[in-house]
């Protein structure tokens, strides 16, 4: 497992194992926009679950071979902390949230083993930072020394922050890689670190704009955005993929990487249907609500008992066997207005009808049924608890109860099973419930830590 540090605007720190350490901040939605909070999750909740062991080797000296057998040892856990930056307030090091007013909280990962000498470097560069902040009116500057303490250990800096505002902290990767040469960090923005739209602000609904998602979905009348934060999961992916190629390539190389990934770009790549559907001016995909753009009959039909059922046809020779078994008409296959794809789509109102006639007679069990015989492909279309109840997921033993502090809650385990690993699924933390803890282990007294509380820094 590789060592995470991420810094976004939203989040706590919490534990669940002395042995690998999460901070994350708390905050409104910052300057590059965006639910990024999302992101580092997502990216959080991909790296803890989906990176077997093996790829955590990536060419470390024996040394820290050793450590990560003492941690697998002790096993593995989740700690989280919370520094935050208030409104209004002097910020030394990120002039930007002073003249945006946002809230910045920092929030890192990483796995430790702190010695003597480290915890006492610890105190000191503490105690530095505390001074520098009375002496020059700053912001949090403890915090900031914790966060670069999590550092040293960190295989990976993850930060969702406007472009240049952890270059302004000192944390971009040009400043970190003399002292850190095997760091590979990820920067994730709205628009990317450069080009005319680098500091435009970026919510997953702009980006959806943006990247022509609203163009192609919701009726003819209205265009809709996605139900799903579709540009945050998005980037979330991208970003995930492409740490782990870093951490590959770093076996190799023994080198850390820059990743910039934009939420218009990893979106854009998702659009390469529609896009290229309208290539050099064609005209785009037309909004037809749930039905498919350009086959006929393929989308939602209602039952007789208000269930609907998503049915979808491929081929003519798929056509007369609907018309056959689940209508119920053979003939209807060779009439004039519908014996081709092309004539159903001209003629969609009028075939809509016939097929909901039919359908009006039977429950939606017995339209699946139908749709089932005559091998056409077909899904209910489920709600939300639907899906929770749904027995392909039950079947796989896909639910896991995991604990949180409103009590056990089932979770879905990530999407993928391997033979050569599992997945852990630890128990949701409260916010702040191990920051102390996190802050002692590093090494600070009771007097360091009632500084950085004093300040509001925990």
């Amino acid at each position: 497992m590789s060592n995470i540090v991420s810094i976004a605007k939203t989040g706590a720190l919490t534990r669940r194992d002395p042995r690998r350490l999460v901070a994350r901040g708390a905050g409104e939605r910052g300057e590059c926009g965006g639910d990024g909070a999302g992101l580092a999750r997502r990216i959080e909740a991909f790296m803890q679950g989906q990176v077997p062991r093996a790829l955590a080797a990536d060419g470390r000296d024996e040394d820290r071979r050793g450590r990560d057998q003492r941690l697998r040892q002790h096993g593995d856990g989740i700690a989280r902390h919370h520094h935050r930056i208030r409104p209004g307030e002097q910020s030394a090091f990120d002039e930007a949230i002073q003249r945006e007013r946002h809230e910045l909280a920092f929030v890192c990962r990483a796995e430790v083993d702190v010695g003597a000498a480290a915890r006492e470097q610890m105190r000191e560069n503490v105690g530095e930072a505390e001074d520098q902040r009375e002496d020059a009116g700053g912001e949090q500057p403890g915090a900031l020394a914790v966060l670069r303490e999590l550092l040293k250990d960190a295989d990976v800096l993850v930060q969702n922050l406007a472009p240049g505002a952890a270059a302004r902290m000192g944390l971009s990767f040009e400043a970190l890689s003399p002292t850190h040469p095997k760091l590979i960090v990820c920067d994730i923005s709205g628009y990317g670190e450069d080009g005319p739209y680098r500091d435009k602000k970026a919510y997953d609904l702009l980006i959806q704009s943006e990247a022509g998602l609203l163009s192609i979905t919701g009726t003819p009348e209205a265009p809709s955005k996605a139900g799903n934060s579709m540009a945050d999961i998005s980037a979330g992916m991208y970003a995930y993929t492409n740490i782990l190629s870093a951490l590959l390539l770093r076996g190799k190389t023994g080198q850390g990487s820059h990743i910039d990934v934009s939420m218009l770009e990893a979106l854009g790549e998702w659009m390469g249907y529609p896009l290229y559907y309208a290539f050099e001016g064609a005209p785009p995909p037309p909004r037809t609500a749930a039905s498919h753009a350009s086959i006929y009959p393929y989308g939602p039909f209602a039952a007789g008992d208000g269930g609907t059922v998503m049915l979808g046809l491929q081929n003519e020779r798929e056509w007369k066997v609907f018309c056959e078994v689940v209508l119920a008409d053979a003939a209807l296959a060779s009439d004039a207005r519908f014996c081709t794809n092309a004539l159903r789509n001209e003629n969609r109102s009028a075939l809509q009808q016939l097929i909901l006639g039919v359908f009006a007679t039977m429950s939606t069990a017995e339209v699946e049924a139908r749709l089932d015989k005559a091998q056409i492909a077909n899904a209910r279309m489920n709600d939300m608890a639907g899906v929770w109840a749904h027995p392909q997921l039950k079947a796989r033993q896909r639910w896991q109860t995991v604990g949180s502090p409103a009590g056990d809650i089932p979770a879905l385990l990530p999407p993928g099973r391997n033979n050569r690993y599992d997945y852990r699924m630890d128990a949701v933390p409260a916010v702040g419930e191990h920051t102390e803890a996190i802050l002692r282990e590093l090494g600070l007294d009771e007097a360091a830590v009632q500084a950085l509380r004093n300040k509001q820094a925990i």
